[in-house]
């Protein structure tokens, strides 16, 4: 399943795989615990980060 993604997700990525609205993925992203990558302005999560934190418990 992870393989079918880049290896670099967005907030629609992410929203997708939660089943939720990409402004409440943007929300999540701010989570301590996420594993966030910042370009710039740009939020962006690494694939195996972003599985390895979601089955681990996402917590804030």
């Amino acid at each position: 399943m992870t393989e079918e993604y880049p290896a670099v997700l967005r907030a629609e990525h992410v929203a997708t795989i939660l089943g939720i609205s990409v402004r409440r993925a943007y929300e999540v992203m701010e989570y301590k615990s996420f594993p966030l990558i910042r370009i710039g302005r740009l939020k962006r999560v690494g694939r195996d980060a972003f599985f390895s934190w979601f089955e681990h418990g996402a917590q804030d």
